[in-house]
């Protein structure tokens, strides 16, 4: 704990110089704005500015709080085309989409946009509490991670699935089949085998997953204001209330808790991210709520603080391998591992005694941009609400503009902006169907990382089924998959038949 607690001095030494905290107060507020344009995303915002902190001549420990600054105000300003275009600003903005935009839709943007900031807030301090306090212990335990142990964490995560089912299932699984199918798209790696391409050499590589976000959500709900504005069913949304309550709070405060501890852990294995941290998140407390997670997806507060808290506290968790043992967590992170051996610095276990003034000095300046996102973000609160006022005519343009933009300026591909309006008209079919797209989502978050780890799993026991239940880790996960899967139904029955008896007296 001492050393925590010198690490942490020397740390905020660091981050409070002057030079410092402008460089984390221009990349929070700079990663804002990126993260609020659709498809752009905390990974591309990165990797766009990286070239431009390099050459500036900034020290190492410079460069990388701006880097950080940037990655975590990506992570919030996801939130916003989110909750009010309903285009996810990148990949783990996603499941926002589903309680935020209806929150909008019933006047209440500036209530979500405020909820979300502070859910956001406490999952990424969360995060950075755990990371000073636990992070090479849980760094060291997530190594041992093998492939049948992710493939334990991907039924885990499916099996979360079965709370977004509603009221008809078989629809919601052949959404998650379809979100697969969208998945297997290329060339397989192993076998070098085209699936699914149907001769088109631009898919031979897969669909990139920000078309596939940004065309499903972004194009589908552009065809939908399309659409209203041909009938004559476009309404005018009201603003509404621009803050959160302290009584909302109260009602997301063990949400936002529970969230926090399971994105922070799932983001500390390598290779996971914000993606499937929301999603478990997401549909973890929609089992927990029982029966009245059926108010999920229509605007429930509980379902957006979730994958905020989630998405965030993964953020500072993809950081734990990344400084620890120089395994990047995550996409991102991959980019700021690159930006330290762009400045001749190893990372890993030693980093800590031989550079601490880097190490701690991220850290430490990872709490300060928590709160200065929090002090930045809540203010604007209105000004963003206030956007729906636009009228939609000038709305529908705008959301075309940014997100053909967005998909552009990262894959520079125009066929990609003919994948995006196919996948437009797609998921407007869906949508007009009955079909949730969030299944969909899913199933191509989680096909690619399934897959992968199945036959790695089954290359090293030599197809040997059982290695997928010998490890201790696999075992844990699975018998928490079974609780969440059957504890919550028992337990409301065991809940309807105590009130029945209480009426019945």
């Amino acid at each position: 704990m001492n050393e925590v607690l010198a690490g942490l001095y020397t740390g905020f030494g660091v981050a409070l110089a002057p030079m410092n905290l402008l460089y984390v107060i221009v990349g929070c507020f700079s990663g804002t704005l990126i993260g609020a344009l659709p498809g752009i995303g905390p990974i591309n915002g990165v990797a766009i500015l990286l070239p431009i902190a390099y050459s500036l001549g900034l020290p190492p420990e410079s460069a990388l709080i701006l880097l950080a600054g940037i990655y975590y105000g990506a992570e919030y300003g996801g939130r916003i085309s989110s909750i009010l275009l309903n285009v996810p600003g990148d990949a783990g903005a996603v499941f926002t989409t589903l309680d935020g935009n209806p929150m909008a839709k019933n006047g209440e943007a500036g209530r979500a946009l405020s909820l979300s900031a502070v859910a956001s807030f406490v999952g990424g301090t969360f995060a950075v509490i755990l990371m000073s306090l636990f992070g090479p212990m849980l760094a060291s335990v997530a190594i041992h991670f093998n492939p049948s142990d992710y493939v334990a964490l991907m039924v885990f995560a499916f099996t979360c699935l079965a709370s977004l089912v509603g009221k008809n299932p078989v629809k919601t699984l052949l959404a998650a089949l379809m979100g697969l199918m969208i998945a297997s798209i290329g060339i397989d790696a192993n076998t070098g085998v085209a699936r699914f391409t149907f001769g088109v050499p631009d898919i031979l590589a897969g669909i990139d997953f920000l078309v596939i976000v940004i065309g499903l959500f972004g194009m589908g709900e552009l065809i939908t204001l399309v659409e209203h504005q041909i009938t004559g069913k476009l309404k005018v949304l009201p603003v509404g209330k621009s803050f959160v309550s302290l009584k909302d709070l109260a009602v997301v405060k063990w949400v936002v808790f529970r969230c926090s501890m399971l994105g922070f852990f799932i983001g500390v294995l390598p290779g996971t991210g914000a993606s499937v941290a929301s999603a478990v998140a997401y549909g973890t407390e929609k089992r927990i709520a029982g029966k009245s997670g059926e108010n999920f997806g229509k605007g429930d507060i509980r379902g957006l603080a979730a994958p905020e808290a989630a998405n965030n506290a993964s953020a500072g968790g993809a950081m734990v391998p990344m400084l620890t043992l120089g395994i990047p967590g995550s996409g991102t992170t991959a980019i700021l591992l690159g930006a330290l051996l762009l400045f001749n610095i190893t990372p890993g276990p030693l980093m800590f005694q031989q550079r601490p003034e880097i190490a701690w000095g991220l850290i430490a300046s990872m709490y300060i941009g928590n709160l200065a996102l929090l002090v930045i973000n809540l203010p604007l609160v209105g000004f963003f609400a206030r956007l729906l006022t636009i009228p939609q005519k000038y709305l529908t343009p705008l959301i075309a503009v940014l997100a053909f933009i967005g998909v552009y300026s990262v894959v520079s591909n125009p066929f990609d902006l003919y994948m995006i309006i196919g996948l437009g008209l797609f998921g407007w079919l869906l949508k007009k169907m009955g079909f949730s797209l969030a299944p969909v989502i899913l199933g191509v978050v989680l096909g690619n990382l399934f897959e992968d780890n199945l036959r790695r799993a089954l290359s090293i026991s030599g197809g040997d089924w059982k290695v997928l239940v010998e490890s201790s880790s696999s075992i844990i996960i699975y018998v928490l998959t079974v609780l969440i899967l059957f504890v919550p139904p028992l337990y409301g029955r065991i809940k309807k038949s105590r009130m029945e008896k209480k009426t019945a007296e």
